[in-house]
This record gives structure tokens, sequence and C-alpha cells, in this order.
């Protein structure tokens, strides 16, 4: 009630007894923050969006932490003193300013959409004009790329090891379609392959961008390096249904559990590569499957390819995008 009372005089309104009356109920009718989250995150599962559906079960489960009555909270308590109080919550915790970042986005998301649906109101929204600044949280992160000479070993070092020498080529392929993402990597089937313009294509939209608006698919010419280890793949390891490559390893899986899937195999890779990286005595840095994904930004760039075209080769929404990212490589 102090709270309506607040509004009020903030807005300079001579409010009576019916207007307090009616903005009383309006403001109790107001949607369930945590209901509204669980609904949110279950559409998400049901649309196949899992990578979207675990960030918000994340973000849920941290606000839980932080606040007891959580699952009574509605929509207008959710104010920039919350938000704050929230920030101090995480600073405590020893969260980092991106992983910060990453909460108060997913929070702002739901309010966002929580407006759209009448769900909430704009009157106390934490993120506007002169409220929470997000953008300030984040930090830069060093990407990482191979030397000349450490790619030139992975290149032309054939493991005795199948396990590292599939690892090996795993990222190679990555490498070779323009740092390809190992999620994107794993969805790709014969039916990614198309023929045009004389030649074969693989062509497929990021798994991250895929729901955006006017997001173009990106097309790969299907070069003798790709083919070979596209043929390589065939002969020697275990495809199931019509995947291209060796990572998805059991057939039938869909939804949450192809991409819990995906994820376990992403975890088990890096640990390959990170192996992979002792027998060949890189010592430069930790080897991941992004490294690939940035040694070939860097590679475009020094070959000096236009950024507008990386941008594209990238699958960057803007080109903003593309000059951050490259902007932030260690050299």
């Amino acid at each position: 009630m102090l709270r309506i009372i607040a509004d009020f005089d903030s807005n300079k309104i001579d409010w009576t007894l019916n207007q307090f009356e009616q903005e009383f109920f309006h403001y109790s009718n107001k949607g369930n923050v945590k209901e509204f989250f669980e609904n949110l995150i279950q559409t998400y599962k049901d649309t196949n969006h899992i990578g979207n559906a675990n960030c918000y079960s994340r973000t849920l489960h941290v606000l839980e932490l932080f606040d007891e009555k959580l699952s009574e909270r509605v929509f207008p308590e959710i104010d920039i003193k919350y938000v704050k109080s929230f920030d101090v919550f995480l600073q405590k915790r020893e969260c980092k300013g991106n992983t910060r970042k990453f909460y108060f986005k997913t929070l702002r998301a739901v309010l966002n959409k929580a407006i759209q649906d009448g769900e909430a109101s704009e009157t106390t929204y934490p993120f506007g004009k002169g409220g929470f600044s997000i953008s300030s949280l984040e930090e830069e992160t060093t990407k990482r790329y191979l030397p000349h000479d450490s790619m030139f070993k992975l290149k032309t070092t054939v493991m005795d090891n199948a396990v590292l020498e599939r690892t090996r080529r795993l990222f190679l392929f990555s490498y070779y379609c323009y740092g390809i993402s190992f999620i994107d990597a794993a969805l790709l089937t014969k039916k990614n392959i198309i023929r045009y313009n004389g030649g074969n294509y693989i062509v497929y939209k990021r798994n991250k961008t895929k729901e955006a608006k006017k997001v173009k698919p990106i097309q790969i010419k299907i070069t003798p390096e790709i083919q070979e280890l596209m043929n390589w793949f065939s002969a020697n390891t275990l495809l199931v249904e019509d995947y291209l490559l060796p990572i998805v390893s059991i057939a039938g899986y869909k939804g949450e559990q192809l991409y819990n899937h995906i994820r376990s195999r992403f975890g088990r890779n890096n640990k390959n590569l990170a192996n992979l990286a002792k027998v060949l005595e890189i010592t430069d840095m930790k080897l991941t499957s992004y490294v690939s994904r940035h040694t070939m930004a860097m590679t475009l760039q020094d070959n000096q390819v236009p950024r507008e075209v990386i941008s594209q080769i990238l699958g960057h929404s803007d080109l903003a995008t593309t000059n951050t990212y490259l902007d932030s490589f260690n050299r």
C-alpha cells in the first residue's frame, strides 16, 4: 500500500479512495515473477530452444538463492532498489562482471516480455534511461589465436591415437569452415550440403542466432581440405543417422536430450584438445574449440579480408560486433 501511495506522490496525483482501490487491485493482479519465469522456460523447451531455457533456469535459480520470497514476488517489486541489491549479492558471491551481466540481461529480457504481455508495468522498470546499467558490467576477455607454427603442427601431424586424431580433424574442420561452433558442427547433416554455382556448399544458420530477424544462412564452399576431412570421418568413424561429423553418437536424440548430449561431447572434446596440445607441445595457450574460430578470424584479417566480409563469414548480426570481436584479440 505504501508503494502505491509513493507512486501517486511521485507522479503528483491527487488521488481518491476509488483511485487507490483500483490501483491496489491492479497491483495485486500483476504477474507473479517466478511463475512467469517458469512458463518461459517451459515454452523454450517445448519449442526446442534448450540453450535459452537453460539460461533462464540458471538465472531463476540464482534469484531464488538471493530472494527467499521470490515465489511471492510480483513484477512491480522488481525495481531499481531490488536490482541493486541483487547485484550486491552477486558480488559477495564473487561473480565476475560478465557473469553478472549474463544474469541481468536475462532478467531484463524477462521484464521486457512481461511488459509486452501486460504482466508488468514500465513504471518500476529498472533498466531504462537513468536506471541500472548492464553494459557497465562488461569485462573485456582476451581472445587468443594460434601462431603459425602451432597451426602448422595441427595441420601436418597425424596422430597414432585414434581419439586424438579424430579430435585434431574436428578442430581442423571447424577452422576450415570459418570457425563454425561446436554445436553448429555437431548438428550438420547431409541436408546441409547444397549444390549450386558449380560446387558443393555447406549451408546452415547459427544455432545461437537462427531465430533472430533477417538472419541469413552461412554458406561455406566445400574446399578440397573440407572434403578430405568429411571423407575421413565417413571412412574412419561411426556416423549415426545423417550427421556429417562423429559428434552426436546416439541415434534418435531430439530436443533437450540432444542438446545435453552435445554439451557433454563438447566438454569431452575440450579435454581431448588439451591432451592433443600436450602431445604437439602447443604451450602458447589452452587449446579449446573456440581457438579454431579465433584463429580463422585472425587468418582472414591478416590476409586483408575486409571486415564486412569477415562479419558475414562469422555470422555476426552487425559489423559493430565484428569490430569488437577482432579488436579484442591479444597479439
